[in-house]
């Protein structure tokens, strides 16, 4: 008992520190630009120069100071953005997206890159910057916005304070239920056996210490250390596969896991784009377009995003060109006006040529050529429509897609080149990347969805893209529900959408929240897989939160569960740990609710026909004890694979009919014990008590070990399926201490007497008889219900 109450006692400590972890996301010290007289505080205001750049520390910061970043700079706050250079913001600390953003100071949308009238996710607008994130490259002045709890971090933080408050987990409910359920077996049997038996032989005093025996030997007082071994032996074995467990009960809770609601990106996409496709104008395969693109690529000295990172990775792989007869002359940075960067190279120091690579429409707008079938023409309305026909295509299929553009210049020109050079250019093709899929996840998606788990996709991706991912992994996903499009919709209306919708694009992290909460006011089990601080409120109420081990510390304080690799795979595995530690748990309430139980009504029985008692206190004690001493070794028992194939969760009608059923089973083969105890061995007389006692002791420990290997399976037991080691070995140890108890010193102790050689005649028949018997209830109880743990 008290280790478990410690176990949980630090779990739940660790898990209250998400706020801390707040304070190291960002440094200590920024330089602001402020004008006028400014007060000095040492060690926290520094003036740098008359200009105005003060240095200050982070809690000075306030909404309305000027702020200058650069590339390696962590945004200190919230900012808008009053004037940038080429600016690309990593945000993967919010989103779990690991490529950069581009950022200026227009009020467009990130991606659709168009003004937008009505604001869906703030984090989408490329005028806005947030504390926390990492500039990339590229230069900009800003103005703060927001500080402290007032930024999106501090948004988080605060919300996530009050989920911090939210009730037990279904685990903790379970438990409780499953609790009350057998102390109200207690409250109604303690008190009918005391009357019957106090009545009949007029002793209340004995009456009353018999009656608290059976109490205790209701209670099945090793649960609370049972359930704690379970889940702690569960979580070593996770740790062994890639995965960590923060809070015991999530491993329950993974384990009755229905819907897992994930992101695509690093999930089921790998995190990086793959070069496609690389086409002529006219859609067909061309080595020059991919030839001009690497060099292009190659000899740029911008920022090298993943579009020229995946092409350098593609021709390498395939070590398709030699460029040792290429030199750089000169180049066109990137920007993100022109979005496009250009290159002039020379050949063999006699021909040099400008290559352009960049965003389709802005590389169309320099070129007056376009060259199609080796013919150089000029690039007209109709051959435009048609080529923008051919990119709505890839686009449609997930697509990011680039223009590769080039033309002759004058070898002899003296000087630089300007992007007043980039125009009459020759468009020659295009090149199609996508984030490719995982093959990893797409067996664990089908192998999940066999185990019956729905995953769900809830992305800030378009619709598009994760149509075509989908597509790609086989999956069936119908028409995906927008972010926007569930704004006005009522819980209960939203948690029947949910329940038949497969992938939601376009949320923002409280529409996640809502999907979530939705999904669980229906009945489901809930997980979430998230890498990013916007997951937080997701994490904090899905039933079981899964992180990655490289997320945030905010994000991982949030999280029940982090994976070291991300990979459904890894979750997958998870899964089948927790339905494995979740069913050794199940199997000791069952057995040991309703062996206890047909003890207590055999005890009624008895009771009410013996003019002695059935069982000393004493004895129900020690038996109770050495009945506990075998179930040390449930936590490293196998479960059947049935058991496994579809989620599983606290039922306690189910588990009230279990004990019902299969409880008066053993009462039975009790009440032959008596009749043998009674008629064969003349133990009918009080001075022969000791006798029929030691008599029932023996064969209603036996059963109750037996009975262990009878319940743990639904299958024939020794024959179909056998119980692992650790089992066979504390349960036939334990049956030797009772056989041989009754011949040892202690049983003056606890009223016991040896028993006659042919006693062990009987009780081997009735051994054999109550397995037979057991397994042949057991047939019918899983043909009548369908289930037997």
């Amino acid at each position: 008992m008290t280790l478990s109450v410690l176990i949980r006692f630090i779990q739940e400590i660790r898990s209250q520190k998400s706020i801390e972890r707040l304070k190291n996301l960002v440094y200590e010290k920024v330089t602001v630009l402020r004008k006028g007289n400014i007060p000095y505080k040492e060690n926290k205001r520094t003036l740098l120069e008359e200009s105005g750049k003060v240095q200050i520390g982070l809690e000075d910061l306030v909404p309305g100071d000027i702020i200058e970043l650069s590339a390696g700079n962590i945004v200190p706050a919230d900012v808008r953005i009053i004037s940038s250079e080429n600016l690309l913001v990593n945000q993967s600390s919010l989103t779990g997206e690991a490529l950069p953003v581009e950022k200026s100071n227009q009020y467009f949308h990130m991606y659709k890159k168009r003004k937008i009238r009505k604001i869906q996710n703030l984090i989408e607008l490329e005028n806005l910057c947030f504390m926390g994130t990492h500039i990339i490259s590229g230069t900009a002045k800003v103005i703060v916005v927001g500080t402290g709890t007032d930024t999106y971090f501090g948004s988080i933080a605060k919300n996530q304070v009050k989920l911090n408050k939210k009730s037990d987990s279904k685990f903790d409910k379970g438990v409780s239920k499953v609790s009350w359920l057998l102390i109200k077996f207690m409250i109604i049997m303690t008190p009918i056996v005391m009357i019957i038996h106090g009545g009949i032989n007029g002793n209340w005093y004995e009456a009353f210490l018999f009656a608290i025996a059976i109490a205790i030997g209701l209670t099945p007082e090793m649960l609370p250390m049972i359930v704690t071994a379970n889940l702690a032996k569960g979580s070593i074995n996770m740790s062994k596969k890639k995965v960590l467990v923060k809070q015991l009960s999530s491993i329950h809770n993974l384990g009755a896991m229905d819907i897992l609601c994930t992101d695509k990106t690093g999930t089921l996409t790998e995190n990086k784009m793959d070069l496609v496709r690389h086409t002529d104008t006219n859609g067909e395969k061309s080595d020059e377009v991919l030839r001009l693109a690497y060099i292009n690529s190659y000899f740029h000295t911008n920022y090298k995003n993943e579009i020229d990172l995946s092409v350098i990775r593609y021709v390498k792989d395939s070590s398709k060109y030699d460029l040792s007869q290429y030199s750089k002359i000169d180049e066109c940075l990137f920007d993100f006006d022109r979005r496009r960067v250009s290159v002039v190279i020379e050949k063999n120091a006699n021909e040099r040529i400008m290559l352009c690579k960049g965003a389709v429409r802005e590389v169309v707008s320099i070129c007056s050529f376009i060259k199609e079938n080796n013919k150089i023409i000029p690039l007209t309305d109709e051959i435009q429509r048609r080529n923008k026909h051919l990119i709505e295509l890839w686009q449609e299929q997930g697509m990011r897609v680039v223009a590769v553009a080039y033309k002759q210049l004058n070898s002899d020109k003296v000087g630089s080149y300007s992007i007043n050079d980039e125009s009459d250019m020759i468009l020659v093709g295009y090149v199609g990347f996508l984030n490719p899929p995982k093959q990893s996840a797409i067996a664990a998606l089908h192998t999940l969805q066999k185990k019956g788990v729905q995953v769900k996709i809830l992305t800030g991706d378009n619709e598009s893209v994760t149509r075509n991912v989908c597509r790609k992994m086989g999956l069936y996903i119908g028409e995906p529900v927008l972010g926007y499009e569930i704004d006005s919709l009522p819980d209960k209306v939203l948690g029947k959408l949910a329940s038949k919708t497969s992938v939601f694009a376009k949320l923002n992290p409280s529409q996640k929240f809502r999907i979530i909460k939705a999904l669980q006011m229906n009945g489901h089990t809930v997980g979430f897989m998230g890498d990013g601080i916007n997951d937080v409120f997701a994490l904090k109420q899905s039933d079981v939160g899964v992180s990655i081990h490289t997320a945030e510390d905010i994000v991982k304080e949030s999280s029940d569960i982090i994976l070291i690799e991300k990979d459904l795979h890894v979750l997958e595995d998870a899964i089948v740990e927790g339905r494995t530690t979740f069913g050794n748990i199940l199997k000791y309430i069952k057995m040991t609710a309703s062996s206890n139980f047909g003890n207590v009504l055999s005890l009624l029985i008895a009771s009410a026909f013996l003019p002695f008692l059935p069982m000393l206190p004493i004895q129900i004690l020690c038996q109770n004890l050495l009945y506990n001493l075998s179930q040390l070794s449930i936590p490293w028992d196998k479960v059947d694979n049935e058991f496994l194939v579809k989620p599983r969760s606290w039922d306690t009608k189910d588990l009230f009919r279990f004990i019902i059923f299969i409880g008066p089973v053993s009462s039975v083969f009790d009440i032959i014990i008596f009749i043998v105890m009674w008629n064969v061995f003349g133990a009918n007389i009080p001075e022969m008590q000791s006798l029929f006692q030691t008599g029932w002791f023996v064969v209603g420990l036996l059963t109750q070990l037996l009975i262990v290997h009878m319940i743990r399976t639904q299958h024939i037991p020794f024959l179909q399926s056998t119980a692992a080691r650790p089992v066979l070995i504390l349960t036939g140890l334990v049956m030797f201490i009772g056989i041989s108890l009754p011949f040892t010193s202690l049983s003056t102790q606890i009223g016991l007497t040896p028993l006659p050689f042919y006693y062990f005649l009987w009780l081997l028949g009735i051994l054999t008889m109550y397995a037979l018997v057991t397994q042949f209830i057991k047939r019918i109880y899983i043909r009548k219900f369908n289930r037997w743990l």
